[in-house]
């Protein structure tokens, strides 16, 4: 039987996959925000449309974030969409490539159930006009960010999509939620950025919190995961391999000597069904 919607979660952060070729369905803006409401809809930290497949039968999937935007790329997005694809026996291959809207990643899995993933999220940016940041240096390393009455120093990166990490002493979730939605929107990013705050615990492991575009506070993120393991790693403050830790659990990530990013986690099935008329009706429109 073919369903309307399959719902994963990669350390809690949930994605809903709709999948074109087994149900049709108008994803606008206002669509978007109503399927992933926690109240009004199925709810979710974003929606996977795919399989879209193109003229060489190549495999591309759309992200859209709960406020109706398209994201370039999820970590988490892409291991939660590879899982889908595993499960529904489009890909029956240890390995394949996917298009996302920030880059082709490589997927790779791991273990006979692909509960564990690992995907070549690419090589990472430092410079600013390329996130884009409209810091002046070069590279967006070391900048200072006036937020408020406060200057915090940041560093930015993108693996596809744009990040802001902001290193500190001990990270929390007080204040990520106070700054995220401020730096997120501020005006030196403007296509808006991903916030991590970035605590260094020891050579091989990092702890953050997340406050991604879009969506806003998150349990865990891959992308977020690569852009601060990347960032840890360009200050020299963390070795190449490096665990990265968060409130709904862990992820693996290597850096490796042409600065790819390689990222290794955990995906969870949660659900799937239909939706109700009153839904359906209003999502159709």
């Amino acid at each position: 039987m073919d369903f309307n919607f399959y719902k994963y979660h990669a350390l809690g952060n949930d994605y809903i996959v709709i999948d074109p070729q087994k149900y049709k369905i108008n994803l606008n803006e206002s669509n978007i925000q109503k399927i992933c409401h926690r109240n009004f809809g199925v709810g979710s930290d974003g929606i996977l449309f795919g399989p879209i497949f193109d003229e060489n039968q190549e495999i591309h999937v759309k992200i859209f974030n709960p406020d109706g935007s398209e994201a370039e790329k999820s970590g988490n997005g892409v291991r939660i969409f590879s899982r889908y694809l595993f499960d529904t026996q489009y890909i029956k291959e240890k390995s394949f490539q996917l298009h996302t809207l920030g880059g082709i990643v490589a997927v790779e899995y791991l273990d006979d159930s692909a509960h564990m993933i690992k995907v070549d999220m690419g090589t990472v940016n430092f410079v600013s006009k390329d996130i884009p940041t409209k810091f002046s240096d070069a590279q967006a390393i070391n900048q200072n960010l006036i937020v408020g009455e406060k200057t915090y120093t940041v560093d930015c990166v993108s693996i596809g999509n744009p990040h802001c990490v902001i290193p500190v002493k001990k990270v929390s979730k007080q204040e990520v939620n106070a700054i995220g939605p401020i730096v997120e929107s501020h005006e030196m990013f403007p296509n808006k950025i991903n916030v991590q705050f970035l605590e260094v615990l020891n050579r091989n492991n990092i702890k953050i919190e997340i406050w991604e575009r879009g969506a806003g506070y998150t349990l865990a993120s891959g992308s977020s995961s690569c852009a601060a393991a990347a960032v840890a790693y360009k200050l020299n403050l963390v070795d190449s391999d490096i665990t990265v830790h968060m409130p709904g659990g862990n992820i693996q990530i290597h850096i490796d000597d042409n600065w790819r990013v390689h990222m290794t986690g955990s995906v969870s099935s949660v659900s799937f069904g239909m939706f109700a008329s009153d839904l359906a009706e209003q999502c159709q429109k």
